[in-house]
């Protein structure tokens, strides 16, 4: 085999989407290979995970944008999305909402559905009290731990 049949083989093979080429020719045997790529995880700042704040100076976008924003009221407990998805506040389009404003709501009462996915994830309560405000509007998408409902305790 001569140098010039042996570089048109290798320039085959790198120009192709051949990974591997063997020939045995005349007693001598040649292997070409492509090195195998190297795929390395892709790393995720942790800023995508937490919900985007405005800063003091902003304004919001829309009056949808202020509630999430809000501040809760220092004896208030903030009701989190455990994921990311689409907040409805009833099982269906044409039920009644689980809880209101005022509604009285004890561990394990089902507040809202985040849909993540096509899955339907029921948000349940973790503490009990009152619903002081609803801080999301149904029907439209929440971030990873984005406050939903503020819950005043009972004590």
């Amino acid at each position: 085999m001569d140098i010039s049949y042996l570089e048109n083989i290798i320039k085959l093979v790198s120009d192709s989407a051949i990974e591997e080429l063997e020939i045995e020719e005349g007693g001598n045997k040649i292997r070409i290979s492509k090195p195998k790529a190297i795929v390395a995880p892709i790393q995720i700042p942790q800023q995508f995970y937490a919900p985007q704040q405005l800063p003091p100076s902003a304004s919001p976008q829309s009056e949808s944008a202020a509630p999430a924003v809000a501040q809760p009221k220092s004896n208030g407990k903030e009701v989190r999305s455990p994921i990311v998805g689409t907040f409805y506040r009833t099982p269906a389009p044409d039920a009644p909402p689980y809880v209101e404003v005022g509604s009285t709501i004890k561990v394990g009462t089902v507040l809202c559905i985040v849909e993540a996915m096509k899955l339907m994830n029921e948000i349940e309560s973790e503490i009990e009290g009152k619903i002081v405000k609803i801080l999301v509007e149904n029907g439209k998408p929440v971030e990873f731990n984005q406050p939903l409902f503020l819950v005043e305790p009972i004590m």
